[in-house]
């Protein structure tokens, strides 16, 4: 009988274990493409220097907590220059734009222009939990 409980109460453990080392899973592979920044290595490429012309400079942090973005509808236009910041508030979130080649984990910021007018889905790049799937959002460049 005691053996049984010992059992037991080590495949639970073992099972938080599991679904705990999801939610804190600490992803730095960052797929940015040749014109953002990594706050990790803070090295800009050329093209990051300065805004494309007719664009402006702007700063956006997202915030992320379980399950959703704030903001998660940004407005750009073709030019702009984008200088993103992740902040996880609750939770452990990654925000990948693929389209952008964008993937940012806790704390990262990547810069990048936006060249071309149309709509970018973002979503979180880190399983965290039973609403991850619904944890997305648009960047609309026109």
């Amino acid at each position: 009988m005691l053996r049984k409980k010992i059992f037991v109460y080590v495949c639970c453990a073992l099972s938080l274990m599991v679904v705990l080392s999801a939610c804190g899973n600490n992803n730095n592979n960052n797929k940015n493409g040749n014109n953002t920044t990594n706050t990790a290595t803070n090295q800009p490429s050329p093209e990051a220097s300065a805004p494309a012309a007719g664009g402006e400079t702007k700063e956006i942090t997202v915030d992320a907590k379980n399950f959703e973005f704030t903001p998660n509808d940004i407005q750009l236009h073709v030019g702009d220059t984008v200088k993103l910041t992740l902040n996880n508030t609750v939770g452990n979130h990654g925000l990948e734009i693929p389209d952008l080649n964008v993937n940012l984990t806790n704390g990262q910021t990547a810069t990048f222009t936006v060249d071309k007018a149309g709509t970018y889905d973002f979503n979180c790049s880190i399983q965290c939990g039973a609403g991850h799937d619904n944890m997305t959002g648009t960047i609309t460049v026109s």
